[in-house]
C-alpha cells in the first residue's frame, strides 16, 4: 500500500494520525461558525429532565422518582410555568435567562426500536429504519463544509464512533486524563517510522516537523491544565475536563469546526432517583462540562452552537426497580449565543394514556434530524444540496422549532 493509501485508509477508519496532528499547524486566520454534539448514550430520562410539572399525571406514573414542582425541597426550577428543569441542572439557569439555552422535548426519532444499539446507530447515521449506512452524518457534515484536514473535525474518545466515520478524515482524541498521555505517535520509534514518509515530500515535511512541535506544546498545556486541577478543586465528573480540553483547542484554532463528545451511564433501569441519585450525578457532571465549555470558549460562544442528543427517551412509567426502562420520544438541548433560547419548543400532546406512544412512551413529535437540519442552515450556513447530501432522503419539518435560530 504507498502512502496516500495509507493515509486514507487510516483516516477513514478514524486514527489520529501524524499528518491528521498537521491542523494544529494548518491555522486558518478566517474564523467560521463552530458545531459541538453531545451524545448521551444509554437513553437519558427527558421527563425527569425536562419536567412536565403542571401535569398530574406525572406524579401519578412516578411515585418514587418524580421531581417535586417549584418551591418544594429539591424541586424543580421553574421554566415557563409549565416545564421544569431538574435541580441538578440549577447552573445552567443563567443560560436559560440570556436565551442562550432551548429544549425541544417530543423530539427523537421516528424508529420505534428500543435497542440501544439500533437507535444509537440511527442517531448516528441519521438515517433511521436503514441499517445499513456505513457513514456518520458528522462525517458527511465535515465533507460538505471541506473540513479536509482531520483535525477540524475532533472526537473525544478511544475510538472513532460511528457519527463520524467516513471518508473524510477526522481526529480522534483521548477522554480525560488519558488526554495528556503519550500516544502511539509520541512514542520515538513509532515516530521514527513516519519521519521517511515526510522527509522527500517538500508539501507535507514541514507540516509534519509544526504538527509534532504542536503537539507537545499542546500536551504540555493539557498536563499544566490537568496539575493545577488536581491542586485546586478537581471536577467529580471527567466532562468538564474533556469540555476545557475541546474549548482550548478551539479557541486555540479556528480551523477547529466541529466537536464530538459522548458520555455514558444514562440507562437507568433501577434505583434512577428523583432530585438525588443516579440519574442527578449524572446531570451535574454533564452541566459542569457545559459550563466548562461556554466558560472556555469565551468571545467565540457567540460563534457555537451546542446540541445535546440522546437515542430515545424513557418510559412514562417507573418499573418496579424505581428506574424507568427504553422508550420514544425524549427532550434535545440546544445552547449557544445566537439562539432565541429560553423556551421549551415542543408540539406537545400531554402525558393522557392516549396520548402516549403505544401507551407507555413520549411520542416523538420533532423529528432529531430536523433539528440538526436547522442547525446546519442556519447555523453553518449549509446549502440546500448540501443539506440534502448530510441527511440523504430527508426533508426537514420546522414547524415545532421555526424560532429557534435566526432565518
Amino acid at each position: 500500500m504507498d502512502r496516500r493509501a495509507f493515509l486514507r485508509t487510516s483516516a477513514a477508519a478514524g486514527l489520529l494520525l501524524p499528518f491528521g496532528q498537521a491542523a494544529w499547524a494548518l491555522r486558518s486566520d478566517a474564523p467560521g461558525p463552530r458545531f459541538v454534539v453531545i451524545f448521551l448514550r444509554g437513553a437519558v430520562d427527558g421527563l425527569n429532565v425536562v419536567v412536565p410539572y403542571s401535569e398530574g399525571v406525572y406524579y401519578d406514573y412516578r411515585p418514587t422518582i418524580a421531581v417535586a414542582p417549584p418551591g418544594s425541597e429539591d424541586g424543580v426550577r421553574d421554566l415557563d410555568g409549565r416545564f421544569g428543569l431538574h435541580p441538578a441542572l440549577s447552573g445552567l439557569m443563567g443560560l436559560w435567562q440570556q436565551r442562550q439555552l432551548a429544549f425541544v422535548h417530543a423530539c427523537g426519532s421516528p424508529d420505534p426500536d428500543r435497542s440501544h444499539f439500533e437507535a444509537q446507530a440511527y442517531m448516528e447515521t441519521a438515517t433511521p429504519g436503514v441499517p445499513r449506512t456505513t457513514t456518520g452524518w458528522m462525517n458527511r457534515l465535515a465533507g460538505a463544509m471541506q473540513l479536509t484536514v482531520p483535525s477540524q473535525t475532533v472526537a473525544f474518545g478511544a475510538s472513532a464512533p460511528l457519527i463520524v466515520r467516513g471518508t473524510t478524515p477526522v481526529a480522534t482524541f483521548a477522554t480525560g486524563r488519558a488526554a495528556a498521555q503519550p500516544q502511539p505517535i509520541d512514542r520515538d520509534p513509532v515516530r521514527r517510522a513516519f519521519d521517511p514518509l515526510y522527509a522527500q515530500d517538500p508539501r507535507l515535511a514541514p507540516v509534519w516537523r509544526a504538527a509534532e512541535e504542536a503537539r507537545a506544546k499542546l500536551l504540555a498545556d493539557l498536563r499544566h491544565d490537568m496539575m493545577a486541577a488536581s491542586e485546586g478543586a478537581p471536577d467529580a465528573q471527567g466532562f468538564a475536563t474533556d469540555a476545557r480540553h475541546g474549548a482550548r483547542m478551539m479557541v486555540a484554532d479556528p480551523a477547529v469546526r466541529l466537536v464530538f463528545f459522548q458520555l455514558g451511564g444514562w440507562d437507568t433501569h433501577v434505583n434512577q432517583g428523583a432530585a438525588q441519585g443516579q440519574l442527578a450525578g449524572h446531570l451535574k457532571g454533564l452541566a459542569d462540562g457545559l459550563l466548562a465549555l461556554h466558560s472556555g470558549l469565551g468571545s467565540i460562544w457567540s460563534q457555537t452552537a451546542v446540541l445535546v442528543i440522546s437515542e430515545f427517551g424513557r418510559t412514562a412509567h417507573e418499573n418496579g426497580d424505581r428506574g424507568t426502562d427504553h422508550g420514544h420520544g425524549n427532550v434535545h438541548w440546544l445552547l449557544g449565543g445566537q439562539l432565541s433560547g429560553g423556551k421549551v419548543y415542543a408540539d406537545w400532546r400531554g402525558l393522557a394514556p392516549e396520548a402516549l406512544h403505544q401507551e407507555r412512551d413520549l411520542p416523538v413529535t420533532t423529528d432529531f434530524r430536523s433539528l440538526i437540519a436547522l442547525v446546519l442552515a442556519r447555523h453553518l450556513k449549509l446549502s440546500a444540496d448540501a443539506l440534502k447530501n448530510v441527511l440523504p432522503g430527508f426533508t426537514p419539518d420546522y414547524r415545532n422549532i421555526a424560532g429557534l435560530l435566526p432565518a
